[in-house]
């Protein structure tokens, strides 16, 4: 008797440490770094390097397997992505392949014909999942926090509150749907500093805009607020942007959503300030990546 575990285990796995171990050491990292960003012994590594570890033909040879391999490697070596969401993906790649009829489920069939005459599929795991869906959330705020941090000028539209860059999950409702950068992102001596990784729940106030919006029928999925500047808005309605002016003296969520329902298109929201109220404009796009963009483009 074997089950299906035991070909994840000894097939599966050995297969693709060993070709994601091989495509981090093609992508430049030393033996040393490969052991922690898989969370290996560096001898570990090195048979992998050696071809010491037996490796399932089939497996390594499906184009699902090497393009997930290329996605991780890409992705560990840029620093883009972190360990549990590598975790999280081949987990996921893992079930599509055991599920009835696949890869993994023909090797398991292969070594216990019997299972053959039952038709067994053994989908167990959903693969959007709250904790996938919120990894590649995290993962795509990391990115465009990365982009924002190396754009020579983004300084210059931090308002003195600091900016914040947020991204939400799918069908997000609170603010602990979404996710931010704790304690903002501030000017440090003409450096854009993000003090911390993204969390959920950290962010209030672009938390609520962005809600805010999305409740009232706006196609977006992440918010960054910039200091305010007619020129800036000239510059992006210019740019095919819709702009929407909101008061945020009083509710913010009522004002929002009173531009949005005004203004339906609208993807940047501003407000000219009150008493004790810095006037700031908010950018909102689909992802974090296209926010940097955008910011980037203004800089």
């Amino acid at each position: 008797m074997q089950f299906a575990e035991e070909i994840v285990v000894d097939e599966f796995l050995p297969t693709i440490r060993s070709l994601l171990a091989g495509d981090l050491r093609d992508r430049g990292l030393t033996q040393s770094e490969v052991a922690d960003v898989l969370g290996i012994s560096q001898s570990a590594v090195s048979k992998y390097a050696h071809g010491d570890v037996t490796v399932n033909d089939r497996i390594a040879e499906d184009d699902r397997v090497r393009d997930l391999v290329d996605e991780l490697g890409s992705g560990l070596a840029a620093g883009d992505i972190s360990p549990v969401q590598v975790l999280i993906e081949i987990e996921v790649l893992i079930r599509e392949l055991e599920s009835g009829g696949d890869l993994l489920a023909q090797l398991h069939e292969e070594a216990v014909p019997e299972l053959a005459d039952h038709g067994s599929g053994f989908r167990v795991h959903d693969p959007e999942s709250d904790l996938r869906t919120s990894e590649r959330v995290l993962s795509s705020l990391r990115r465009g926090l990365g982009m924002l941090e190396t754009a020579s000028g983004f300084t210059g539209l931090i308002p003195a509150v600091g900016s914040n860059l947020v991204a939400c999950t799918p069908d997000a409702e609170t603010v602990d749907d979404v996710a931010g950068v704790p304690g903002r992102i501030f000017d440090v001596k003409g450096q854009a500093t993000v003090p911390a990784d993204p969390e959920f729940g950290v962010s209030e106030h672009v938390a609520q805009v962005l809600l805010a919006a999305r409740r009232h029928g706006a196609d977006a999925s992440a918010a960054i607020n910039i200091t305010y500047d007619p020129e800036l808005i000239d510059e992006l309605t210019e740019r095919g942007r819709v702009a929407a002016e909101f008061d945020e003296s009083g509710d913010v969520a009522s004002s929002v959503g009173a531009a949005i329902e005004d203004e339906p298109e609208a993807t940047v929201l501003y407000q000219t300030g009150g008493m004790g109220i810095e006037p700031l404009i908010y950018v909102l796009d689909t992802d974090a990546e296209s926010i940097a963009d955008t910011i980037r483009s203004l800089i």
